[in-house]
């Protein structure tokens, strides 16, 4: 019987490393296809920044297709987006408290709402590809404006323009959302 256990243990320890190392070189190679970024934006006493992954065209309908009108997206690929400020934030007339978010968005032809989540999830999506994001833990939903633009970006990015006001900038195909933050 100790033999069997010791046998069994073996084998179990040893799938569990298995399993373990499959995971991160397919984590890997998803990093590969849309790798990771940090915008920043530091000015006077205030520090901005948004964690994210970019994914690519590669070709693909995106916004409609891809990414439906209408459903919650975790803005980008991979981990959900995250965005850190250390000073309270006044976006779209409501308040934004300083602390970091998951940023969730919900595209649509005409506008998007823009959702700051303060629960911090390790994916962006459950194994069926629905967003993970729980609204209860919803601290600010604001919506933007859609800018169609004449020339496609291939790479999904996000900017923390610093033209005046700092806004939040999401551009990816031929779309771009532009938040203002004051």
């Amino acid at each position: 019987m100790k033999k069997f256990l010791k046998w069994a243990g073996i084998i179990i320890g040893s799938l569990a490393v298995i399993l373990f190392i499959a995971f991160k070189v397919l984590q890997a190679q998803t990093k590969k296809h849309s790798p990771e970024d940090t915008v920043t934006y530091t000015q006077g006493d205030i520090d901005l920044s948004v964690y994210y992954n970019r994914p690519s065209v590669k070709g693909r309908e995106i916004f409609g297709g891809l990414v439906p009108y209408g459903k919650v997206w975790r803005t980008g690929a991979n981990e959900a987006t995250t965005f850190t400020t250390n000073k309270d934030l006044n976006i779209g007339g409501s308040q934004l408290p300083a602390g970091k978010y998951t940023l969730w968005t919900i595209p649509g032809e005409q506008s998007w709402k823009v959702i700051f989540n303060e629960k911090q999830y390790s994916w962006g999506v459950n194994f069926d590809g629905e967003a993970t994001r729980d609204p209860a833990e919803d601290v600010l939903q604001v919506d933007a404006s859609v800018q169609k633009l004449s020339e496609s970006v291939e790479l999904f990015t996000i900017e923390l323009s610093e033209q005046g006001a700092p806004a939040l900038v999401i551009k990816w195909a031929n779309t771009k959302v532009s938040l203002p933050i004051q």
